[in-house]
């Protein structure tokens, strides 16, 4: 299945009217603003000129996402996912451009990766299990919480750290226009409706309100960086 470049989300930097079709990603992880592996590596790395060099280079095993070789050219890859090319040694992080779009960032930490607990339940023999916002499910404990990010080691999926959703943490803006700016929390509005429950997050130059699901913890309310490195 392909998919009309014009309609494209608005996640995919690539250009529009070159050609009537895009690929479109396999389900799996993230949703449905996620980028095919054909088009980081020939469109986003520059790695292929033609979508046939694309499909080589990712058959051939070339291609990792978050430390698993993945050799199938739709796989969906998004925000916050480890992209590395052991032939350059090189690893880059899927993040936000100015305008909202998916864009590699060479990073030096390819080892960690950061998750949203977006949900929790409980399995067999009473244990939690964390839901994470890519689709990944990992056991936990109740210490955390919904909302709160931990910090991985991948593959593996060990857990390195614990980052709370509370007043002073360290957030990125994750959608609607203000997608890849990052601030602190300021303030948790929960809304007794239908309607989402509101963060108002203390930006460098004004003040942003948001909804929840746009909030990602990303360093904590004691630190001054994130836990991860976002290029910048």
């Amino acid at each position: 299945m392909h998919q009309k470049r014009l309609s494209a989300p608005k996640t995919y930097k690539i250009p529009r009217k070159v050609s009537k079709w895009v690929v479109k990603p396999s389900p799996g992880p993230h949703n449905k603003e996620a980028i095919p592996l054909l088009v980081l590596v020939r469109d986003f790395l520059e790695l292929a000129d033609t979508g046939r060099e694309a499909r080589r280079i990712i058959s051939s095993g070339e291609i990792l996402v978050d430390g698993i070789v993945r050799k199938d050219y739709k796989f969906p890859v998004g925000l916050f996912d480890v992209v590395t090319i052991p032939k350059l040694e090189k690893s880059y992080r899927i993040l936000f451009d100015e305008k909202g779009r998916y864009i590699p960032k060479e990073v030096e930490d390819a080892d960690l990766k950061l998750y949203k607990i977006t949900n929790k339940t409980l399995v067999r023999g009473g244990k939690v299990q964390l839901n994470l916002f890519d689709g990944t499910n990992i056991l936990g404990s109740n210490e955390y919480k919904t909302k709160d990010s931990i910090l991985l080691r991948i593959p593996e999926k060990e857990v390195v750290d614990h980052l709370k959703f509370e007043e002073g943490a360290l957030v990125m803006i994750t959608g609607g226009t203000h997608a890849g700016e990052i601030g602190r929390i300021k303030s948790y509005k929960i809304v007794r409706s239908s309607a989402p429950n509101l963060v108002t997050v203390e930006g460098e130059e004004r003040d942003i309100t948001t909804i929840e699901d746009y909030v990602f913890v990303v360093g904590k309310k004691d630190s001054d960086k994130p836990v991860i490195d976002l290029g910048v």
